[in-house]
């Protein structure tokens, strides 16, 4: 379930953890050299004037069989640069949330996002915030559902059809080398399992205090599913994991989650030689 006022959007910027057979778990890898020179530069300070805002967008779910809501929150410079592309951040709510979730007080995004901007520290990039509810709608007395299931397929209308969305509607670099997921709670569990789904359109993948199990199943349970994504996308997948320090459950599925990545990654190093 969400914890309030806990949304650490910039944790999402201060380090990928690269978990694998090279890279010690505490180590910081950077958005790979190569892909800067298609990155959008830095802001102007004129463009930091004005501040960052977001807006509830709506469109037509095949897989939800209905309307679904989205907030986002355009970089700066967006209007006045009408040839440029731009990375995508997929941010999902928690238990009990909605879209508006961290762009309002409990996670503030906003504010942490100019402060990024201003620094230099994120790269100008199209913020999403998905409807992340099934067809129960919202309550305190459960978690979004996120996989395809009797309430919805809200894994394909996340992963793949809000993405198709924002591609169309959106100056968006089309590369998933650009294109991050994550959230909080049980946000960052939907993250993990929607992201394994569709690795093809995220390469980065983050979790704030997420789960790996989810009692509906292997299926949908990243500590099990992960053994069945190949291991060469795998290599390609950026993650970063998190908890905080009173979250002693999830801190232990997060070790054993990075121990089974870790385990088929190397298998596989080990493998082609």
């Amino acid at each position: 379930m969400n914890k309030p006022g806990y949304y650490p959007i910039y944790l999402l910027i201060s380090a990928f953890t690269l978990v694998g057979c090279h890279y010690p778990q505490d180590v910081k890898a950077q958005i790979p050299q190569q892909l800067n020179a298609t990155l959008p530069p830095q802001p102007k300070s004129s463009d930091l004037i004005t501040p960052l805002t977001y807006k509830l967008e709506t469109y037509t779910s095949l897989a939800m069989g209905g309307t679904r809501t989205y907030g986002i929150s355009l970089p700066p410079g967006y209007d006045q640069n009408p040839r440029q592309q731009y990375p995508v951040i997929f941010l999902l709510h928690g238990g009990h949330g909605n879209p508006k979730d961290w762009f309002d007080k409990k996670g503030d995004a906003l504010t942490t996002l100019q402060k990024l901007y201003a620094s230099g520290k994120l790269p100008p990039s199209i913020v999403i915030t998905p409807d992340g509810n099934d067809k129960r709608g919202s309550s305190k007395y459960w978690d979004p559902q996120y996989f395809d299931g009797s309430n919805g397929k809200v894994s394909t209308a996340i992963g793949n059809e809000l993405v198709k969305i924002i591609q169309k509607r959106y100056r968006t670099l089309s590369n998933a080398d650009y294109w991050a997921m994550g959230g909080l709670s049980s946000g960052g569990w939907g993250a993990m399992n929607v992201g394994l789904k569709n690795i093809n359109n995220f390469s980065i993948l983050f979790s704030h205090s997420g789960y790996f199990k989810d009692k509906s199943g292997s299926q949908n349970s990243p500590i099990a599913y992960i053994k069945t994504v190949s291991p060469q996308a795998l290599k390609r997948l950026k993650i970063y994991l998190d908890s905080g320090k009173s979250d002693t459950e999830e801190i232990e599925e997060i070790k054993a989650f990075t121990q089974v990545r870790s385990w088929i990654v190397c298998k596989s190093t080990d493998a082609s030689y």
